[in-house]
């Protein structure tokens, strides 16, 4: 009986005891959270967009305590206002060094005011702002709010001070919001590094089912994102959401992205978002000052592209540039076409080889070391000597780019340049009069051939087609497929397909609206490989062992060692292996 007694009282105690320990600790900890430092929230208006005009969004901005103005502070943008408790959770981690002092900016999404408000209803822009792909939403931010933000002041006077450095951005949201925050980040990663992602719509809203297989094919990007979702998250009509999630953290994964995630068992709601958003944030924020790595990205990727090896630029200043070649010592020609000059890269840099060339756009060297140009202006195909004597091939039709065979023979594409004309393929033999073999694509532009020479390829620009033909023994084209299907961005209705190459293992290279897409000789899209102005109209492989490739890009041209190496048409033909499929 005894023993029950004491027992029964050592309960007692020990529930006394652990009850005055959490006293203790909740005491402790209301004093600890009453001494951290209180940040600022104000509230505003922006109103003057030009990239969403006549929209009306509330904002709201967060000033920590420990900012003193004198320096810029890291940022933190966030959609539909603000979430997770953020301000109290920034106050605790800046106190607590988990991260930087920074700076929160909570954007609510546009609307457009009706004209009458009580007979009609406002144009909402959420889902057009957020779950659309592509940079607007991106600009909206860094060209117009973010300028306005910095135009404020503190209640104490500090000025407002956002770092530029994208180490120091961060961006995030839920739902539509979330997928807004990786979209920016996406296609701005000069500007925010830091994604947080809460019950992301990655699902067919407005093209954001994409997103998965884009981050497996395209170089890999800076970028650090944490993902959260629950499993009863959204299944409707656009989509599982659950699964959605998943898909974007595999494919990060796959490719190499510094990527972390919470998984719960959470709906369509904040509630699992708020509970984790403080670790999330730590994590984001982690080793600040080390910056975020970049990963390998996909087998593919690592096949042809050499780890540390970024663009190099080659010249800058011109007005539009097009039609790189390459000559049998590696050397580069490319065209300034509206100023009517070809320029050759040689080992002192860029120089003249040759002027008034009547806006010389495409161009391609033959197997009797002279190169080969279409002269828009006079309507010519001609050929230029190494030492600058001028030969006319052709003439009577404004051609756009060409490719010359080992064999001699010329194949080129006259787009239809009115928009009413037939675009046409003409074949120029060695020795003989030019004549159309092909016409019916919508606007015929980039051209070249297999390794063997056995197939012709040529860009459709105003589709995601690249056409193959294969090549009879008379150069005329039988078998006419629309072969390569290529990626399209959500802001143009084509891929813009320009310039092509092929390497010796196969693969097509070809410029379009999204960079360098470097496809399989079954006609699939392996790898993406973006411009560093986000421009590219033409490519060809050069140096000595043509392993360095160079790129046309607007008023730029680039270059950029590699590991495979370009199969030249005008070189013998080349065999390359089967292909997987």
């Amino acid at each position: 009986m005894m023993g029950v007694v004491l027992s029964r009282w050592m309960k007692t105690a020990c529930a006394v005891f652990v009850g005055f320990v959490l006293l203790q600790s909740l005491v402790s900890h209301a004093a600890s959270a009453a001494d951290v430092p209180k940040g600022e929230v104000t509230k505003h208006q922006f109103r003057s967009s030009k990239i969403f005009p006549g929209t009306v969004r509330d904002f709201w901005v967060y000033v920590p305590q420990q900012y003193t103005g004198e320096k810029p502070a890291a940022l933190y943008v966030n959609q539909d206002g603000i979430q997770y408790n953020a301000p109290a959770v920034f106050d605790q981690l800046i106190a607590s060094g988990d991260m930087p002092v920074t700076i929160g900016v909570f954007v609510m999404h546009g609307k457009v005011p009706a004209v009458n408000g009580e007979t009609q209803l406002d144009r909402f822009n959420r889902s057009y702002e957020y779950d659309g792909l592509g940079d607007g939403y991106a600009r909206f931010l860094i060209d117009e709010l973010l300028p306005e933000v910095e135009k404020l002041k503190t209640s104490d006077g500090r000025p407002i001070k956002l770092s530029k450095d994208p180490h120091d951005r961060a961006i995030g949201g839920s739902s539509s919001g979330a997928i807004c925050a990786w979209t920016v980040a996406w296609e701005r990663p000069d500007s925010f590094r830091r994604v947080f992602s809460a019950i992301g719509t990655y699902v067919g809203l407005r093209g954001g089912q994409n997103y998965p297989t884009l981050i497996r094919k395209y170089e890999p990007k800076p970028l650090r994102v944490f993902l959260e979702d629950g499993t009863n998250d959204l299944n409707i009509y656009g989509g599982d959401w659950w699964i959605a999630n998943q898909a974007m953290e595999r494919s990060l994964v796959f490719a190499g992205y510094e990527v972390n995630h919470s998984w719960g068992d959470g709906g369509h709601n904040g509630k699992h978002a708020t509970e984790i958003f403080p670790e999330a944030m730590k994590w984001l924020w982690k080793d600040h000052a080390a910056g975020i790595k970049v990963g390998k990205g996909s087998p593919q990727l690592q096949e042809i592209l050499i780890p540390g090896e970024e663009w190099e630029l080659v010249g800058e200043g011109y007005k539009f540039t097009e039609g790189p070649a390459v000559n049998a010592q590696g050397e580069v020609f490319f065209n300034d076409v509206p100023n009517s000059t070809t320029y050759k890269v040689g080992s002192q840099g860029v120089e003249v080889f040759r002027k008034e060339t009547n806006n010389g756009d495409g161009q391609a060297f033959g197997p009797d070391g002279r190169l080969y140009t279409v002269a828009g202006q006079s309507r010519q195909i001609v050929a230029t000597s190494p030492d600058g004597k001028v030969t006319e091939i052709a003439k009577g039709f404004r051609g756009n780019d060409l490719v010359v065979l080992n064999n001699g023979n010329i194949y080129v594409t006259e787009p239809g340049w009115s928009g009413t004309e037939p675009s046409k393929i003409w074949f120029i033999p060695k020795s003989g009069e030019a004549k159309v073999v092909d016409t019916g694509l919508k606007f015929s532009n980039g051209i070249t051939v297999s390794p063997d020479q056995s197939l012709l390829y040529v860009s459709d620009s105003k589709s995601h087609w690249v056409y193959s033909y294969q090549i009879q023994a008379d150069g005329t084209l039988s078998y006419k497929q629309k072969y390569y299907h290529l990626h399209m961005p959500d802001t143009a209705d084509d891929s813009g397909a320009d310039g092509m190459r092929t390497d010796k293992n196969g693969r097509l290279w070809v410029a379009t609206r999204m960079g360098l897409q470097v496809c399989d000789q079954a006609g699939r899209v392996n790898c993406i490989i973006p411009s560093p102005n986000g421009k590219v109209s033409n490519l060809t492989f050069g140096g000595a062992e043509f392993d360095t490739l160079f790129i046309t890009a607007g008023d730029r041209v680039y270059k950029r060692k590699i590991k495979v190496s370009g199969a030249n048409a005008w070189q013998s033909p080349i065999k390359p292996a089967a292909p997987r499929l």
